[in-house]
């Protein structure tokens, strides 16, 4: 079945994240806790699939990819299309100028791999706003340092987006992040 969590594991696996190290262990196993942080805010199978995989193509703030974008179709047949757009939409957002506008309706999406910037829908920003506090709130979660050093401006972003979170994902972001 090309949507399950078990083949998108062992693909990652098969791709090393197994063995990359990451803050709180490896690559895989904040891959992992991402998934689970995202189904417990109720988040539909795609975004879940998406969370799993969101490190695939490398981020803006994990520069170490597990494979180029270039192989888009691979990680669809693995995930399906619509969780492999959303893992190519977190991979290639540029942060820096992204972030400040994403709960505009009209704020633009800057690709990182492309250059291109474009207008993405509510739906994509809130899957990407979403996806950012599964993430971010691991990393906090985990490491005293990183939450202390980038605590606040997460808050300030994630206060901003706070319209694009879903209720579950916003008291999240406060109780490890204001608490």
């Amino acid at each position: 079945m090309p949507d399950s969590p078990a083949t998108a594991v062992a693909f990652l696996r098969d791709l090393g994240a197994a063995e990359l190290a990451h803050p709180g262990g490896t690559l895989l196993a904040h891959l992992c806790r991402v998934e689970r942080q995202l189904a417990e805010w109720g988040a539909r199978p795609a975004l879940r699939l998406a969370g799993l995989c969101h490190a695939c193509y490398g981020t803006d703030g994990f520069p170490e990819p597990l494979m180029p974008p270039g192989r888009r179709a691979e990680l669809a047949a693995v995930i399906g299309a619509e969780a492999e757009a959303l893992v190519y939409l977190y991979g290639s957002c540029d942060r820096a100028a992204t972030y400040p506008a994403l709960a505009e309706d009209d704020g633009f999406f800057q690709d990182r791999f492309t250059g291109r910037a474009h207008v993405p829908g509510a739906g994509p920003r809130r899957d990407l706003a979403e996806l950012t506090a599964a993430n971010e709130l691991d990393l906090a979660r985990r490491d005293p340092a990183f939450r202390g050093r980038w605590g606040p401006d997460l808050l300030a972003l994630f206060t901003r987006v706070r319209p694009l979170l879903s209720p579950s994902a916003w008291s999240a972001c406060e109780t490890v992040l204001a608490g």
